[in-house]
């Protein structure tokens, strides 16, 4: 048995991993102009990240979606007009308390 484990193991090593349009995002650098312009998924990934961040860690792991699409929607229209501020200023003036 240990030798079947071992034998899966060094064939699951051996195969070549390719990233699949691995992307880094520096959140802290990224411009509302960048966010705009991004794709939908990263669009998404960074609305997610956000509304995450803004939680904190004392709420409740819930997502209402009616919030999130309105968070989203604002977070989008003030990115689109103030396309030289950062993503994380306009978080905090948009999603902070």
């Amino acid at each position: 048995m240990k030798t079947t484990f071992a034998m899966f193991f060094l064939a699951v090593l051996a195969v070549p991993s390719a990233p699949v349009n691995a992307t880094v995002l520096d959140l802290s650098t990224m411009s509302c102009k960048q966010f705009v312009e991004g794709g939908e998924d990263e669009i998404k990934m960074v609305l997610t990240w956000l509304d995450g961040w803004y939680k904190g860690d004392e709420d409740e792991a819930i997502i209402d979606t009616d919030v999130f699409v309105a968070n989203a929607k604002k977070f989008g229209t003030f990115c689109a007009a103030n396309p030289t501020i950062s993503i994380v200023n306009a978080a905090e003036k948009i999603l902070g308390n």
